[in-house]
């Protein structure tokens, strides 16, 4: 029972480390800094549904936390999904970080020719 006990000590002091080292992190500063909106949809959160609402790097780098948090917004996770997807797009490149290839077939590229044939018959 004894064994029983100082697990379960570990545990919960493990819990409250992790939980202090979150506040700590960008996440928690954010949600200290700035009111709980999406910054593209204006949804609003509480603490029901806080855990849909995610911190956005303005620069995409996520190592670049200003402690005045500068460089996020918050966004929730709808936004925050497309956005990421908008910036796939511009960058040509798939989920698993490889260049997609581009197309190359042009449907007019003998449009000319298909005109002067059909005016010829």
């Amino acid at each position: 029972m004894a064994h029983t006990n100082e697990r379960l000590d570990r545990l919960v002091l493990e819990a409250r480390r992790s939980a202090e080292k979150r506040e700590q992190g960008y996440r928690a500063q954010a949600l200290r800094l700035f009111p709980w909106v999406c910054g593209r949809c204006a949804r609003t959160f509480d603490h029901a549904n806080l855990q849909l609402l995610e911190v956005h790097h303005k620069n995409n780098n996520h190592h670049d936390n200003p402690p005045d948090g500068s460089n996020w917004e918050l966004l929730c996770t709808y936004c925050h999904e497309n956005e990421h997807s908008k910036l796939k797009d511009m960058e040509g490149r798939s989920d698993s970080g490889n260049v997609m290839p581009t197309t190359t077939f042009n449907p007019f590229a003998d449009l000319k020719a298909m005109l002067a044939s059909k005016k010829s018959s």
